[in-house]
C-alpha cells in the first residue's frame, strides 16, 4: 500500500498560511483563536503538514471559510465580512454586544479620541510657539 499523500493534503500547509494571512491573523493571533500554540500553527503551515481532523472545524470557522475550502476541495467564496486586522475583529465583536454595552464602548472611544485630538492640537501649538521664538 502506497503512503503517497493526496494533492489536497500536500498543499494544506501553504493553503492554511494563505487563508490565515488573508483573514489578517498573525500565527500567534490565529493560534489563540483556535486554542493551540503558535508553534503548532507554524508546523501545520509547513509544506507537508496536516492538521488533525478535530481542529479543522475550529480553524475553518476562525478563518471564515468552510472545511472544504480549508482542505482545498472547494474554492473560497467572496468573504462575508472577515476582519482584516485586529481592530476590525474587535469592532465586529463589539457589534454583537447588547445596545447598552455598545453605547458604553462608544462613549469610551469618543472620550479617548477627543483626548488624542486635544493632545495633537497642544503639540502643534507648542511646535508653532517654538518656531516663532526662533
Amino acid at each position: 500500500m502506497s503512503k503517497r499523500k493526496t494533492q489536497v493534503m500536500e498543499s494544506f500547509g501553504p493553503r492554511l498560511a494563505s487563508l490565515r494571512k488573508a483573514a489578517g491573523y498573525t500565527q500567534v493571533e490565529f493560534a489563540a483563536e483556535v486554542g493551540i500554540t503558535q508553534r503548532m500553527v507554524a508546523y501545520y503551515e509547513a509544506p507537508d503538514a496536516q492538521a488533525p481532523a478535530h481542529l479543522l472545524p475550529q480553524m475553518a470557522a476562525t478563518l471564515g471559510v468552510s472545511v472544504d475550502v480549508l482542505l482545498g476541495l472547494a474554492a473560497p467564496r467572496a468573504p462575508k465580512k472577515i476582519a482584516t486586522n485586529r481592530l476590525e475583529r474587535r469592532l465586529l465583536e463589539i457589534d454583537k454586544l447588547d445596545p447598552k454595552a455598545k453605547r458604553q464602548i462608544t462613549q469610551l472611544l469618543d472620550s479617548f479620541i477627543e483626548g488624542q485630538k486635544l493632545k495633537q492640537r497642544a503639540t502643534q501649538r507648542a511646535g508653532r510657539a517654538s518656531e516663532a521664538q526662533h
